[in-house]
């Protein structure tokens, strides 16, 4: 395959579901579309969902589908202009005006104009993803924006309106070509919508059991069929109850992974106890489901199984 093709995007929904799928993400319908959308728009994508539905896999996805670079800003409290954007080489600077006092260089618009250049400029992921070299812009993933607070927020309006940044030493900084544009947030606190205009909008749910049935068969082929369906049964089961945090679908490929390594063809309830630190990350749902609930859960599940043959 050659750059080009791969570089090419995909001309139809159906299209960018099967480049998904090829990159082993199942996507429904209404997230193909909206996905699809984005690109022909040149709009960003706002993903929204909990933690652990495969928000920050699409943009990883659509960077391999595509052959595109992915350029990826992991967003966290405190995060400022500094290490999103762009900051000043400040050692090369003070390398350079004291080179200019040793050679007698007395002109300071000059030496101020050297200080504040391209060649000490050093770009974060933000600026890399507006000036990206190459004929194709690359896919920029802001990943977990509702980390950040609002003062940053406030700045990314005019990256996601115009692609563009403005660095008062240098001037407007333009993409030429606008990347594509990946958020996501596990909603822990509400975006502004003045951000959200600027995008178009997906929720991004957990998938029933058919789906991640699929995925599991993709992604942990070495699981028994009968395991799979057990652990995907259990799953969709756990996150019907009143967990402090359900386990998303990564968990349940972890799960599926580290029973498949202990040679386990199919759930009992000591090796559920022994593993649920792989589809739980506290400790009062593990307490909760290593008593008599999970034992409970899983005679429902191995009945309905049964019964649907």
């Amino acid at each position: 395959m050659s750059s080009d093709i791969a570089r090419r995007l995909p001309a139809s929904i159906d299209d960018t579901q099967a480049l998904l799928e090829e990159q082993d993400y199942l996507a429904g319908r209404g997230l193909a579309t909206v996905i699809f959308l984005a690109l022909r728009m040149k709009r960003p994508l706002f993903l929204e969902g909990e933690a652990g539905v495969g928000k920050t896999e699409i943009a990883k996805a659509l960077s391999r589908g595509l052959n595109r670079p992915l350029i990826r800003l992991q967003c966290y409290e405190g995060l400022d202009v500094a290490s999103a954007v762009y900051e000043w080489n400040f050692p090369a600077q003070m390398l350079d005006i004291r080179l200019a006092e040793a050679s007698g260089l007395a002109d300071r618009d000059r030496l101020e104009t050297s200080l504040y250049c391209e060649r000490h400029l050093i770009r974060r992921p933000v600026l890399q993803a507006l000036g990206a070299a190459g004929e194709a812009a690359p896919v920029f993933l802001i990943d977990e924006l509702d980390r950040t607070d609002e003062a940053f927020e406030a700045f990314l309006l005019e990256v996601l309106s115009d692609f563009q940044v403005t660095i008062p030493e240098l001037g407007t900084i333009r993409a030429a070509e606008p990347p594509i544009v990946i958020i996501t947030t596990n909603r822990t606190r509400e975006i502004h919508d003045a951000l959200k205009r600027r995008c178009l909008y997906h929720w991004v749910d957990y998938p029933d059991a058919a789906q991640e049935l699929a995925i599991l068969r993709r992604k942990v082929p070495g699981a028994s069929e009968a395991l799979s369906r057990q652990v995907v049964a259990y799953v969709q089961r756990l996150r019907t109850i009143d967990l402090f945090k359900n386990p998303g679908v990564a968990e349940t490929i972890d799960w599926a992974t580290a029973l498949t390594e202990l040679d386990r063809l199919a759930l009992d309830p000591e090796t559920i106890s022994d593993t649920l630190g792989t589809l739980l990350k506290y400790q009062e749902d593990i307490a909760r489901i290593r008593g008599g609930e999970g034992e409970a859960i899983l005679s429902e599940i191995r009945a309905e199984l049964l019964a649907a043959g």
